[in-house]
């Protein structure tokens, strides 16, 4: 499948919203943008943190603080979830 029916087929997922990975895009491209020609390192376990910090929080959220069906919304283990949580300091 190419590119435009992958974007197609997410957008009738979504009820036309852009998917997910659309935002992860403009956010990065504005980073590098905003970089303004200084090098980073580690770029991969920056945005994994990035990403992981908001996600676990907002995941939690809805799911009223209970970890275990938000570390099964989030698709990972339980531990996997508590280990995380200690390693960034949320909640």
């Amino acid at each position: 499948m190419n590119a435009a029916a992958d974007r197609q087929d997410a957008a009738s997922r979504t009820g036309n919203r852009p998917p997910l990975r659309d935002h992860v895009a403009n956010s990065v491209r504005r980073y590098l943008r905003d970089l303004d020609g200084c090098e980073t390192q580690d770029l991969y376990n920056i945005a994994l943190r990035e990403l992981e910090i908001p996600l676990f929080a907002e995941v939690l959220n809805h799911c009223d603080g209970n970890q275990s069906r938000a570390a099964t919304m989030l698709g990972i283990h339980r531990a996997t979830l508590r280990k995380k949580l200690k390693d960034y300091g949320i909640g």
